[in-house]
């Protein structure tokens, strides 16, 4: 009889399971319906049964319903002093959505998704100001200290510092750890662009081959770029916070108190001698001391540049150029070794050795293509010797063509200086030779070479 009950148990409660599955199954496919033509209010009810039954069923129940929610959010603050307490309903049932998320979807296509999450929740604290700084940092912290690898959205990654840094601006932070956490939120920034340009590397290696894109290239292509510009524009806005903070007079008194206890840390001194490079702060001694430093207990492509850059100053220029291209072979990342060239020209071109500091931006264009600023400054380069270039004046103004064409080739493989580019691009075309000079002077289809440093040719437009 017991067995008897217990069979009748198990069909009775197998039965129900495949009722409460049909049913989820019926839910979610008319919340979805709804969902993709924006009826929010019919999709809410099939939606919040599906999450209440099944929620692990679909990883749609939280990317759809986060939307909705956010919808939701929007309209009753529309309303004003009316919606407030519909607004604060939904804005707390978001912040529960990603918990539930959290527990029922924390993997998405094979990839760990903790930290996207958890950083996603901190970010809708903010945009509500549903906690404290202090609470909310502690959110994004826990999302960057469990899963740093998803935790690559720029928007959320920013407001880690942000709100970090308010807690030291209220007193509730020193400076030490506000540069800390600047060094360590600006590195993974780093990583996440350099992310995006390897993979634009890719396609425009590709495109420079001759070779067609297909559809999903030309689409990945679009949203490399995209991502690259936002976090790239992010980044930017973090320098600018700390900017005030990270002065030569503020640096240096902290590292020098810091030394004797991080002397024999490589990440400290690294990040120490960075920053005082940054901040053009390499004249103090204490620079040296940290390069040195750095070099004896660990060298390593920085140090040796680090020590090139000590060499430059003191008119060591041999020396200097030693130390430099020993840095680039020792980086085994191309991103880093492109970086790191491009310094060079940078510095290069200050000492207004053209030559060299092309053939450095070259050298950083075949570790990177997508580095639009190298063939930005290549193009400034060439702007820069107009007049010292070409035998009468149509020539000289000749070479702003080979600056355009340089400015051109910026904008089509770096979206993040784009409109930069374009600007320069035009400027240098409009201090070209026009259409009637080009009549005048009969040149029109003629080939000008520049028997300059530039040591490149250019055919005039035909009219």
């Amino acid at each position: 009889m017991k067995k008897l009950l217990v069979i009748i148990f198990i069909l009775s409660s197998a039965n129900i399971f495949s009722q409460t599955a049909e049913d989820c199954l019926s839910n979610l496919s008319i919340f979805a319906e709804y969902y993709k033509v924006k009826n929010y209010d019919s999709a809410y009810e099939p939606w919040m049964q599906v999450r209440k039954e099944c929620p692990k069923m679909n990883v749609a129940i939280y990317t759809y319903g986060k939307r909705m929610l956010e919808s939701f959010i929007k309209d009753s603050k529309s309303k004003g002093a009316d919606g407030e307490d519909d607004a604060k309903k939904y804005q707390n049932d978001l912040l529960q959505l990603y918990d539930e998320w959290l527990i029922n979807f924390p993997t998405y296509k094979g990839r760990t998704i903790i930290g996207e999450i958890i950083s996603n929740k901190a970010q809708v604290m903010v945009d509500y100001k549903l906690a404290s700084n202090l609470e909310i940092y502690n959110v994004f912290n826990k999302a960057y200290s469990e899963d740093r690898a998803s935790f690559d959205d720029p928007k959320p990654l920013y407001n880690y510092f942000k709100v970090y840094f308010q807690l030291y601006k209220d007193g509730e932070v020193s400076m030490e750890n506000i540069f800390d956490k600047y060094e360590e939120i600006s590195e993974r920034f780093e990583e996440v662009i350099d992310g995006y340009s390897k993979q634009l590397d890719k396609i425009i290696k590709k495109e420079e081959a001759g070779e067609s894109l297909s559809s999903r290239e030309k689409s990945n292509k679009r949203a490399f770029g995209i991502n690259s510009t936002a976090s790239s524009t992010y980044l930017k806005n973090l320098n600018a916070i700390i900017a005030k903070e990270s002065t030569c007079e503020n640096l240096i008194p902290l590292y020098r108190k810091n030394l004797e206890e991080n002397k024999t840390n490589p990440v400290w001194l690294n990040r120490a001698a960075s920053r005082m490079d940054s901040k053009d702060c390499s004249d103090d001694p204490l620079f040296v001391e940290l390069v040195e430093l750095l070099h004896n207990l660990n060298p390593s492509a920085n140090s040796a540049y680090y020590l090139g850059l000590l060499n430059d100053k003191k008119g060591n220029n041999q020396e200097a150029l030693s130390f430099y291209n020993e840095s680039i072979e020792l980086e085994t990342d191309n991103i880093k070794k492109a970086r790191i060239s491009y310094k060079i020209a940078s510095k290069f071109k200050t000492a207004r050795q053209y030559s060299k500091s092309r053939e450095y931006a070259r050298s950083a264009l075949n570790y990177q293509p997508s580095m639009g600023r190298a063939y930005l400054l290549i193009s400034n380069l060439y702007a820069a010797s107009a007049n010292n270039c070409g035998t009468s004046q149509f020539d000289k103004r000749a070479v702003y063509w080979l600056a355009a064409k340089e400015a051109r080739k910026a904008a089509s493989v770096d979206p993040t200086i784009k409109r930069t580019a374009i600007k320069t691009a035009e400027s240098y075309e409009g201090r070209a030779p026009t259409k009637t000079d080009i009549f005048t002077e009969g040149n029109a289809g003629k080939v000008i070479s520049f028997k300059c440093w530039i040591g490149l040719s250019v055919t005039v437009p035909s009219l």
